[in-house]
């Protein structure tokens, strides 16, 4: 498994009308490494910390899906991972089984570990695309991303996160989840 992307980004880009097109971001929001805070989230990003987004300050995605949507759609203008403004992509992970089924309660508890030691993260609900996709990705991506969007999440411990080969772990598979 890899980690192919991180996202740490202290605006909102995708606010207001899609016809007017994203904010501008201050600074990069590409990195090769995170510094995870237990409870808040990635170190700079504009859900850490904040209590509203206490089950949601970090989103994983998987880059397959993404593969998937661009291969359903045809080409679109920007079909990069951080277009999709996920916090982390992951290729070689089933991620959107990581996610609580249904509504409410608890997903997984996972680790990643890219090379600094393990990072627990509590798995909540699935990460729902917004109508931006149709406008940054490709028209259809809102629908065709439906189901496969990611999973939000709390981390559970401090550490890094980098790029490159990690290992995800299952503690605790999401409730209801298929053995397999």
């Amino acid at each position: 498994m890899e980690i192919t992307t991180l996202i740490v980004s202290p605006v909102h880009a995708y606010q207001g009308r899609p016809a007017d097109g994203p904010r501008a971001d201050p600074e990069p929001v590409t990195r090769s490494s995170v510094l995870v805070r237990a409870g808040d989230g990635l170190v700079g990003d504009r859900y850490c910390g904040h209590p509203a987004h206490r089950h949601a300050a970090v989103t994983v995605f998987a880059a397959e899906s993404l593969d998937t949507v661009r291969d359903e759609l045809g080409p679109g203008p920007a079909f990069a991972p951080a277009t999709a403004r996920r916090n982390i992509v992951l290729r070689g992970a089933d991620v959107d089984a990581l996610a609580a089924p249904g509504r409410g309660g608890t997903g997984a508890v996972f680790t990643l570990d890219s090379g600094d030691g393990p990072v627990r993260f509590q798995a909540y609900r699935a990460a729902h695309p917004c109508g931006w996709m149709d406008v940054v990705l490709a028209p259809g991506a809102f629908r065709a991303l439906r189901g496969r969007g990611g999973v939000r999440c709390t981390p559970l411990d401090d550490g890094v996160l980098r790029l490159g080969p990690a290992e995800l772990g299952i503690l605790m598979p999401a409730a209801g989840a298929r053995a397999g």
